[in-house]
């Protein structure tokens, strides 16, 4: 988040529809490295393919200083351009190793009690990344930026190291399937992309992280519109997008602290997931009748509020119930390249709309109803997850009575729980 504001300043620097033309080859990249990633996390360990992955992004924001400090003279809008590119798959990339990490260590029962309340360390570094960006853009200047973006990632390194270090109970964790640092996932590269093709379940989860994107990337688009009026200056640019991102995380910190757990406890992932689509399309038809800058910002605030202070958690909280090689391979599958592949969509399908002349009544006619199926998708995949986490239980109860490949459940669907990826063509 601390990044964040600078890619969008520089992604802006040769217009909006240039940067519609970058979301094609953001989605290009990141399905190259799915295949990279897959095979990390085949051959090595958890924590060694955790500190490879953040490892190189280090080095990554290393180089960039390198080369903004001491060749500046080479920088240009196509420098500028490679940065936003590598930045958008960097940001989902490290979130993505982070569920990841949480999905492997924590049960179903506990992520649904424990994910919201974990995520308000997420919520506290967006509010502190964005803060220090306006407050250090202008006195540091951009490029020393990425050497504290630096920083923090090595934080992350040993954090991460921390969690894979503290070992749950040993029978909770042969009871739950929870595997120890030792063990390899293995299996193939490209294991993520067929899990995701022959699972009902996944495939719901990728369309669900599809139809999130896509009008996530709408609302993106139209601020940038706004904000490129108001200001041509990079570093005012900067702040600008960095106050927006700051007060929004706001929000969700207020949801994070009072709503979010008792939502789902109280009214399951299916309800939680359900709120973000209800609340975008109302918040589109508010944009379409009074169409100002104002009900705009309160748009993006109240999605991204939702989806980082209610769905996030209820949507990493479906991973819980599916093997341990799903949880890295499909999840990075579905968390990079599918979420990328929403906001191609969402890119490109606003461009079309304003060429066309359509703009906001066009885009309404697009969002209700995608919406509406966002929403019932929603509700099926809360289900699902229950239906999985009820198979988890009955595994853990009656876990001394035989093996694993012994316990199915009566209705003839696939045990969720075991090592075994969750495909719909064991019935």
């Amino acid at each position: 988040m601390l990044l964040r504001p600078v890619r969008d300043a520089l992604g802006m620097e040769r217009g909006i529809e240039d940067l519609r033309w970058l979301f094609i080859v953001t989605a290009v990249v990141t399905l190259a490295v799915n295949p990279l990633f897959g095979w990390l996390v085949s051959r090595l360990r958890r924590l060694q393919f955790i500190g490879a992955t953040y490892g190189f992004f280090v080095l990554s924001l290393m180089g960039f200083w390198l080369l903004l400090m001491f060749a500046p003279g080479t920088v240009g809008q196509r420098s500028g351009q490679v940065f936003y590119v590598w930045l958008s798959v960097f940001n989902l990339f490290v979130t993505m190793v982070f569920w990841a990490l949480l999905a492997d260590r924590f049960t179903s029962d506990q992520g649904k009690r424990f994910f919201a309340l974990i995520s308000v360390g997420g919520t506290l570094g967006a509010i502190l990344g964005p803060w220090l960006t306006a407050q250090l853009a202008k006195p540091l200047g951009t490029p020393n930026l990425l050497l504290v973006a630096g920083a923090f990632i090595l934080l992350a390194i040993a954090a991460a190291w921390v969690l894979v270090r503290i070992a749950p109970d040993r029978k909770d964790a042969e009871a739950n399937g929870l595997a120890n640092e030792t063990e390899h996932i293995g299996g193939s590269a490209w294991a993520g992309l067929r899990a995701v093709l022959q699972s009902r379940y996944l495939t719901g989860i990728a369309g669900y992280v599809l139809l999130m994107s896509l009008l996530a990337t709408s609302i993106y688009f139209t601020r940038l519109q706004m904000v490129a009026a108001v200001s041509d200056n990079l570093d005012a640019r900067a702040e600008l997008l960095a106050n927006i991102d700051m007060w929004t995380q706001v929000a969700v910190l207020f949801l994070q602290l009072t709503l979010t757990g008792k939502i789902i406890q109280r009214f399951g992932l299916g309800v939680a997931l359900a709120i973000l689509p209800v609340a975008t399309a109302l918040g589109f038809i508010g944009l379409a009748i009074f169409g100002s800058f104002i009900v705009l910002i309160l748009l993006e605030a109240t999605n991204r509020a939702v989806q980082r202070g209610i769905t996030r958690p209820a949507r990493e909280a479906l991973f819980t119930v599916v093997s341990r090689e799903e949880k890295y391979k499909a999840k990075a599958f579905i968390d990079t390249f599918m979420y990328r592949n929403g906001d191609l969509i969402g890119a490109q399908a606003g461009g079309v709309l304003q060429r066309l002349g359509l703009a906001m009544g066009g885009l309404l006619s697009m969002v209700l109803p995608l919406a509406l199926t966002w929403a019932a998708l929603a509700l099926w995949l809360g289900r699902s997850q229950s239906h999985y986490a009820a198979q988890q239980a009955a595994k853990s109860s009656n876990g001394a009575q035989g093996s694993p490949d012994q316990t199915v459940a009566q209705d003839g669907q696939p045990n969720a729980v075991d090592n075994k990826p969750l495909h719909w063509s064991h019935q």
